[in-house]
Order: structure tokens, then C-alpha cells, then sequence
């Protein structure tokens, strides 16, 4: 199943490659609205949207190290001895924390002037960050498929720890590639 996830997170690497093909080839055949169009970002709330989605790395990792001790559930009181499923629910909650603050984003552009049939950029933008926004809903479902596999099975084993793990690489893939967008699209001027 990991190397399944693997080969298949490869083929993800390729598309969102082509869509950093889009913003490079947009920012060198049209500078000007380039220049024009990243002024109605707003790099502060981005940043800390961002480290929003980094965060729930951090917290799904966490839940990971719980699936290998075979801890689905929290043994007591404080982080120390939360299971699989607390750490779990953390990461959805950030992840929908983050999915929210994008939809947020976009309504605040399309009220500047910049919806998505606006220009190049505005297409460019909302296509390369729509597409990650769904990936990002995908996780947070497989997250809530593998918590409720957790309250499912008798015996949390190998199986609940490998679907854990497997979750974890699509995860951290999503949030590696938000970084990455987040300095093309925020930074890059």
C-alpha cells in the first residue's frame, strides 16, 4: 500500500508541476499584470494560513508515532497520552482551518475585482490554488475514513498503523507543495 501511495503521489508531482509551469510562464510573457495582480494579495493572513497547514503536519506526524505505538485512543489527560484519533482530529480541524481561511481569501479577491474569469493571473491563481484546496479536502476526508476505521476495528494493528502512515505521506506531500506555491505565488514578484 506505501509504495502504491508513492508511485501515485509521483503522478501528483507532474501535475502540480504543470500548474507551476502556468505561473512561470505567466509571469514572464506578462510582467505588468503580474505586478498588477499580486498586489491584491494579502501576504499576512497567506503566511499565517500557511502556518496553519504546516502545523497539521506536525499533528498528523504526531498521530503516526501514536498508530506505531498501537495507540488508536488517548490513555490520560495531556498531549503525552493522546492516540491516533485525537492527534487525527487535530490535523482535520487545522486542515479545515486552512481549506476555510482559502475560500475566505477568495471571497475577499472576488470583491477586489479578481474572479477567477478576470484575467490570466486571476484564472492562474484560482486554478493552481483550487486544485490544492481539493487535495487538501481529500486528506481531511481519508483523515475521517481512518479515525472511523479506528473506532471500527476490534484490535487497532498493522493494517490501522500502515493506513495511518500512508495518510501521513499524502499529508505532508500537500503541505510540501503549499509551501512551495505559497513562496511562487506570495513572494515571487
Amino acid at each position: 500500500m506505501s509504495v502504491g501511495t508513492i508511485v501515485w503521489l509521483g503522478s501528483e508531482v507532474m501535475f502540480f508541476a504543470g500548474l507551476f509551469a502556468i505561473y512561470f510562464t505567466l509571469r514572464s510573457t506578462s510582467p505588468d499584470l503580474w505586478a498588477e495582480r499580486t498586489t491584491l494579495l494579502t501576504v499576512p493572513y497567506a503566511t499565517v494560513n500557511t502556518i496553519i497547514l504546516v502545523l497539521s503536519s506536525f499533528t498528523a506526524q504526531m498521530g503516526v508515532f501514536a498508530a506505531e505505538k498501537r495507540r488508536p485512543y488517548s490513555t490520560g489527560k495531556g498531549l503525552r497520552n493522546w492516540g491516533m484519533v485525537e492527534w487525527f482530529f487535530l490535523t482535520f480541524a487545522l486542515g479545515a482551518i486552512f481549506v476555510s481561511g482559502q475560500v475566505w481569501e477568495y471571497s475577499m479577491l472576488v470583491a477586489e475585482g479578481m474572479p477567477i474569469y478576470a484575467d490570466a493571473y486571476a484564472s492562474a491563481f484560482y486554478i493552481t490554488t483550487g486544485f490544492h484546496a481539493i487535495h487538501v479536502t481529500g486528506g481531511l476526508i481519508a483523515f475521517l475514513l481512518v479515525i472511523g476505521r479506528a473506532y471500527a476495528v476490534k484490535n487497532f494493528g498493522k493494517k490501522e498503523e500502515t493506513s495511518a502512515i500512508v495518510i501521513s505521506y499524502y499529508w505532508h506531500f500537500v503541505d510540501v507543495v503549499w509551501v512551495a506555491l505559497f513562496l511562487v505565488i506570495y513572494f515571487l514578484k
